[in-house]
């Protein structure tokens, strides 16, 4: 029988305790959380009494330099985003493997930083790529791979944000600055743009992407509008992002993420409490954002196939679309559902044989009486969209980070950290563009960069 793995989490908010921590929580048999760090005395005591009583730290320095005490198999950061190199880079040291939480670092200097330690091959490191992970995206992969829809022409990819989301995350929350998180295109988008370098198989030859903030800001505010949404605003009734109706009317059956970051307080007038006077009761329209809130990215890569990105705050769902043109088929998906569409254009085409479906049926459509194959694959029973949960991706990733850490194997394969760095450089180039208007030689623009792009040998997945 596998040996349970000691883990130590490194930041317990929305992600540390929510995603990562609650994986290990429900896997006693594989994991075990033996320590906990974070600045908040709430937080961490929290995760520590779910996790059976681990050890509390209030500073990230003196866990690290416990690591060895503890006997720790394997450490999770998900500290805030500026936090983020220094802390991988301690826990290297220490020889210890880690599970960093994407963005791996919110500047190009720093992402230089951790791809030059990382190309010591000291580093034994995953980014928290999730969605790759996930039954829908690998039955996309695998689709794609087995050649059914010919050679891969056009791959569209639409990041639904969700009004409500982009209010909390973005406007109001920890990712709406640039200078203290990065760019939306890194800090929201970095999941998407990992899924496209992964199913093109290749850098891109350019990059392009236009973009801005357009409506969250002071001039469109509501005539008299407070800058707190509970100091009496005149269109309470009407705005969509009023705040109490989300954090307090919507969200009134959860205690958790997104909720408790408002407060250790989660009872209905420590919520309002803490809207009277904190970030995630402000006017959207008077905070002091000043991320994008829609974006498009567009990507040539080697032989031809293009790629679209559309980020966009002004959605209904949360949840991510695709729909990829080949040259014997296309394919249209809906992550939140599992619903993929597959139209075979040849007679002879077949779908791979092993995919994790729950359903799955034929028909032919009109005029040529092509096959269209309508497939639902199997989705995780418990999932809260991108609150926590990821279709499914953060119990997958955990669970390859633990086995990865008995086989010793963290570091390598789709958990190197050449998998995602990629997929964080065709970031910066696409703020790069945006910002300059103007298209990116991604290979001259990268090549020229003072970075380690063999990092980790450059494994390929």
């Amino acid at each position: 029988m596998t040996r349970q793995q000691r883990l130590v989490v490194i930041g317990a908010g929305g992600r540390g305790r929510d995603a990562y921590g609650r994986w290990a929580i429900e896997h006693p048999d594989r994991a075990r959380i033996v320590a906990v760090a974070d600045v908040s005395p709430e937080r961490r005591a929290a995760l520590a009494a779910e996790a059976g009583g681990a050890a509390q730290y209030g500073d990230w320095c003196d866990v690290v330099a416990d690591l060895a005490a503890l006997r720790v198999d394997g450490v999770v950061i998900a500290v805030p985003d500026a936090l983020h190199v220094d802390v991988a880079i301690a826990v290297a040291e220490a020889g210890v493997p880690f599970l960093l939480e994407k963005p791996a670092a919110p500047t190009l200097d720093e992402l230089t930083r951790l791809a030059r330690h990382a190309a010591t091959g000291s580093s034994r490191l995953a980014v928290g790529h999730v969605l790759r992970f996930t039954p829908f995206w690998r039955s996309v992969k695998r689709i794609l791979e087995s050649g059914a829809i010919g050679r891969p022409m056009t791959l569209e990819v639409r990041e639904n944000i969700g009004f409500w989301h982009f209010a909390h995350s973005y406007v109001r929350g920890n990712w709406r600055s640039t200078a203290q998180a990065g760019p939306m295109v890194l800090t929201k988008t970095s999941h998407d743009l990992d899924l496209i370098r992964w199913i093109a198989g290749a850098a891109p030859e350019s990059v392009y992407s236009i973009g801005e903030l357009t409506w969250f800001r002071p001039e469109n505010a509501p005539p008299g509008a407070p800058d707190f949404c509970l100091d009496g605003c005149p269109v309470a009734a009407s705005c969509p992002f009023y705040a109490p109706r989300y954090y307090i009317d919507a969200l009134a059956g959860v205690s958790g993420h997104p909720v408790h970051l408002l407060g250790a307080d989660t009872s209905p007038a420590g919520r309002l409490a803490a809207l009277r006077t904190g970030d995630y009761g402000r006017c959207v329209y008077r905070s002091d954002n000043d991320v994008a809130d829609h974006q498009q990215t567009t990507m040539m890569f080697p032989g031809g196939l293009t790629a679209t990105l559309t980020a966009s705050a002004f959605t209904a769902e949360n949840t991510r679309n695709v729909a990829i043109t080949g040259s014997a088929g296309q394919l249209t998906g809906h992550m939140e559902s599992g619903e993929i569409v597959v139209d075979l254009f040849s007679p002879t085409a077949t779908l791979p044989d092993d995919l994790p479906l729950a359903s799955h049926t034929m028909h032919a459509k009109p005029p040529m009486g092509h096959e269209r194959h309508t497939l639902r694959v199997t989705m995780p029973n418990a999932d809260l969209g991108d609150h926590a949960g990821h279709a499914g991706g953060d119990a997958a990733l955990m669970a390859e980070f633990v086995d990865a850490l008995v086989a010793g194997t963290v570091g390598e394969g789709e958990l190197s950290f050449a998998t995602a760095l990629d997929s964080h450089l065709i970031a910066f180039a696409a703020e790069e563009s945006r910002l300059s208007g103007a298209p990116v030689d991604f290979a001259a623009w990268s090549s020229g960069l003072d970075i380690a792009r063999e990092a980790e040998g450059a494994v390929e997945a």
